[in-house]
């Protein structure tokens, strides 16, 4: 999933959209998406400050999630470090 820690998180959709909309268009993905009733890849990102993206990545859990791969949309270094330092935190709890 696309995770950004960031204060623009329409933005963070945004990019989203531009680098990973193309998955939408490849079926095994747009059947993922249709299940999850997601129009695209913006549609299922985890971006907001550090707060709101740790209650989303907690989120998953609530509903059995046991597993997922993170993918950084940082689009600065401090949006990059911000995430990065959160997931990891969230290994140790």
């Amino acid at each position: 999933l696309p995770v950004c820690v960031s204060t623009e998180a329409a933005a963070v959709r945004d990019r989203v959209t531009k680098l990973l909309g193309f998955y939408a268009e490849l079926p095994s993905y747009r059947a993922m998406l249709d299940r999850e009733g997601a129009a695209g890849p913006a549609d299922v990102a985890i971006a907001g400050s550090a707060d709101e993206v740790e209650e989303q990545v907690r989120a998953l859990g609530a509903i059995g999630v046991t597993d997922f791969a993170a993918v950084e949309m940082g689009a600065n270094p401090d949006e990059v470090d911000a995430t990065r330092a959160l997931l990891r935190s969230l290994l140790d709890r």
